[in-house]
């Protein structure tokens, strides 16, 4: 395990030689492991905030970069993420770990604990549910699509303008949104796009049969939402709730799709009470 410090992205960060790669993350704190899963194009920056509460409240933070973005290694052969955080957790032995998962972080936490339970104390997903998730209403399906279009045709401006719309959600301008949250963001989107070329190979393996199995998921799970998301991810989250054993979800009012930068001491006390339930 190696510090770097080549980067302001990289500052701070050990690395884990996986068999493809080196993968990046942050570990600080002692106590019981807990580990941040940041949404996708984004970093582990998404909790930089974040982390000194955690271990500060006597908790060994583990924020990784998933594979693709950041400051880890893309995939040059087929992989799932699930599987890279259970060869990180295996290596720092810390599991089992209590998994905190916002967005894409918050489908990796879910197939995490269908995939390899025995690394996995408890959940928490904030605007997600599993991995196959597929948006259904017209305005998430617009920026999905809109992304995308931009994406293939390297439209930078285009496909950052749909990024940061999906974090106001449908309910709010970008204007709403405090203009540092929006530059934090960006700039993570933009050091992460740089590490990829349009039309590249997706060897990111999906998970499957996640709603199928989600009945046998036994550990506390707990749904983190912001009121201004978009409802078929508020949706989602409320089924997952419902499906898991031991399910419960809490609101953050007037936040969106990130909570934990728009109401940070709601989400907080919300994740510090959550965990001391435990």
């Amino acid at each position: 395990m190696t510090a770097s410090s080549a980067s302001p992205a990289s500052s701070g960060l050990c690395f884990f030689a996986s068999s493809d790669g080196d993968l990046a993350y942050r570990d600080t704190g002692t106590g019981d492991p807990v580990v941040l899963l940041h949404s996708g194009f984004l970093d582990h920056r998404l909790f930089e905030d974040r982390i000194p509460v955690l271990a500060g409240a006597g908790y060994r933070v583990i924020a990784p970069d998933v594979r693709g973005h950041g400051s880890s290694a893309n995939g040059t052969r087929p992989f799932r993420w699930a599987d890279d955080l259970a060869g990180l957790l295996r290596h720092l032995d810390a599991g089992p770990a209590v998994l905190v998962g916002v967005s894409m972080g918050g489908a990796i936490a879910t197939d995490t604990v269908l995939e390899h339970p025995e690394l996995v104390r408890a959940v928490v997903v904030c605007g997600a549910a599993t991995s196959e998730f597929r948006p259904t209403d017209p305005w998430h399906t617009q920026i999905r699509t809109e992304m995308e279009r931009a994406g293939g045709a390297g439209d930078m401006q285009g496909w950052l303008k749909a990024f940061l719309a999906a974090a106001a959600g449908p309910h709010r301008a970008l204007d709403d949104v405090d203009p540092a949250i929006l530059g934090r963001l960006r700039e993570m989107a933009l050091h992460t796009l740089s590490k990829h070329t349009p039309g590249e190979p997706d060897r990111q393996v999906p998970v499957t049969g996640t709603w199928a199995r989600a009945p046998r998921i036994d550990v506390p799970l707990l749904a983190v939402n912001g009121s201004l998301d978009a409802p078929d991810l508020l949706g989602e989250a409320g089924r997952l709730v419902r499906t898991v054993r031991h399910g419960r979800s809490v609101t953050v009012d007037g936040a969106g799709h990130y909570p934990n930068l728009e109401r940070p001491q709601a989400f907080d006390r919300i994740v510090l009470d959550f965990l001391r339930s435990l």
